[in-house]
């Protein structure tokens, strides 16, 4: 079954949303005692909803007029030692892309939040949903698009994380149904999946949901960020994902954001989180950044919080549709194969000014670390940093930066063998010139999508994979590229 018409799609929805729009924002302006966190947690699930009618007609508006996707021959000047960047799908409104690579055979995995249609099942179906595509030769080529599951009677689905686990080659994914974190896994290579599993328990809501894993894949945990103001929560598994429970690691008015996490090989968890402090006026944000890496050395037992750096609000974005603090607080960390620590981050020094990526390290599980490290351009706004390890210190990371200002960004990779501490001269990585609406020598209008990944191959090659768009609202795209 067809969905119905985007026209008659867009006017229903829009009413409706319209309307629960202005009964949220009344009950965040005048209910009493709530504070700004909370306020901001229902801000940040209203803003998810709109923003989604807003990205499919927009996406919806661009095919109609011809500008949807690729819209002429992709001219490539590939970065040294790259084959050069490749659009995932030459017409699909592809957002927030995940990547990942098994270490001991040649699969890879992509999984992105995919705004344009068909759906598995039509109107019963999401939209957006999540798609999966899988290569069986290293990133070379890739085969069919797949559905990771049908959901049926789902609104929505977003924020898509896959993971590979190292000791036998199944592929963990999460995501949100709606708030609702899922999870599911794949014992075959992608080819088929689990039954998606509630992770959340009794907890009311989740948001931007992150996972790690053992390297047998028993301990798995998945940080979110949830009820009652963005405070950070962490469910875990200890049978491969069949069972959960959750615990709030932290209660406080800060809200949190989590992006990243890994296990090292002793069984401690490091999650990299920011956190910010929505207490100015209109709950804007205010103060400094915080950045933690929120950590465990008993599988879950216990959790300790470490703040590692406080920085300055940045540059605000001022893109179609978004909203100012999109450019703030990012933050990640992947762990080498002896348990060293790269964690990179985003921030200002002063307040308003241009972000900077910055990197730090740590030899003790976390729980210290280095002074910070500048690993972008000073004096150029950066932010949506990635980063990969293996092997004893080789260190694989990117970050996005807007070199000729707000509409002009570039993807830019830098690697280290030293675990860290030093690092390559940067490589420009998002190395086509043009062919699509949001694309020019100078680089694409907007990053699309809170972040970005990079994998590591059984080989060792790098595949990078981001967002690219005509602004927040979009349309855009899913990029990638592999190293030779």
């Amino acid at each position: 079954m067809e969905r119905q018409s985007w026209a008659m799609r867009t006017v229903t929805i829009a009413a409706i949303a319209v309307l629960a729009a202005a009964a949220l924002l009344a009950s965040t302006r005048t209910t009493p005692g709530t504070g700004a966190a909370p306020g901001r947690a229902k801000a940040e699930r209203l803003e998810q909803a709109l923003t989604t009618e807003r990205r499919l007609d927009a996406a919806a508006a661009a095919k109609a007029n011809g500008t949807l996707g690729q819209t002429e021959p992709i001219v490539l000047a590939a970065a040294p030692g790259f084959t050069g960047e490749t659009l995932i799908h030459p017409t699909a409104d592809d957002w927030e892309p995940a990547i990942a690579a098994d270490p001991s055979s040649s699969f890879v995995y992509m999984l992105v939040t995919r705004y344009t249609g068909p759906t598995a099942c039509g109107n019963q179906c999401p939209l957006p949903f999540m798609m999966l595509k899988v290569s069986s030769d290293g990133g070379v080529t890739w085969g069919p698009d797949r559905y990771i599951c049908e959901c049926r009677r789902v609104g929505a689905q977003a924020d898509p994380i896959i993971e590979v686990v190292p000791g036998t080659g199944h592929v963990y994914a999460a995501w949100m149904d709606g708030f609702d974190t899922k999870f599911s896994k794949s014992t075959d290579n992608g080819a088929t999946w689990s039954l998606p599993v509630k992770v959340y328990g009794k907890v009311a809501w989740t948001d931007k949901p992150v996972l790690a894993m053992s390297d047998d894949g028993q301990h798995v945990y998945v940080a979110w960020n949830g009820p009652t103001s963005g405070d950070s929560w962490i469910a875990q598994s200890h049978n491969a994902g069949g069972t959960w429970t959750q615990t709030k690691v932290v209660d406080s008015t800060r809200y949190y954001f989590a992006f990243d996490g890994d296990v090292l090989p002793n069984g401690t968890i490091v999650f990299a989180e920011a956190s910010i402090s929505y207490t100015g006026p209109g709950s804007a944000p205010e103060g400094l950044v915080q950045y933690h890496a929120i950590r465990s050395t008993n599988q879950g037992s216990s959790w300790s919080n470490v703040v590692i750096d406080s920085l300055e609000i940045g540059e605000p974005c001022v893109a179609d549709g978004c909203y100012s603090d999109y450019y703030l607080g990012h933050a990640v960390v992947s762990a080498d194969s002896s348990g060293n620590l790269v964690y990179l981050h985003d921030g200002a020094l002063a307040a308003g000014g241009p972000q900077t990526v910055w990197s730090r390290t740590s030899t003790d599980g976390g729980s210290t670390w280095s002074a910070r490290t500048a690993l972008s351009s000073a004096g150029i706004n950066s932010t949506f940093p990635a980063v990969e390890s293996r092997g004893s210190g080789d260190v694989r990371a990117f970050y996005m930066q807007a070199d000729s200002g707000p509409d002009a960004w570039n993807v830019w990779y830098r690697t280290s063998t030293n675990g860290g501490s030093t690092w390559s001269a940067p490589v420009k990585i998002s190395d086509a010139t043009g062919g699509t609406n949001y694309k020019t020598a100078a680089g694409f209008k907007e990053p699309y999508g809170d972040y970005g990944e990079i994998a590591i191959t059984n080989t060792g090659k790098t595949i990078a994979i981001w967002g690219e768009g005509d602004s927040y609202t979009g349309p855009g795209g899913a990029w990638y590229n592999r190293a030779t």
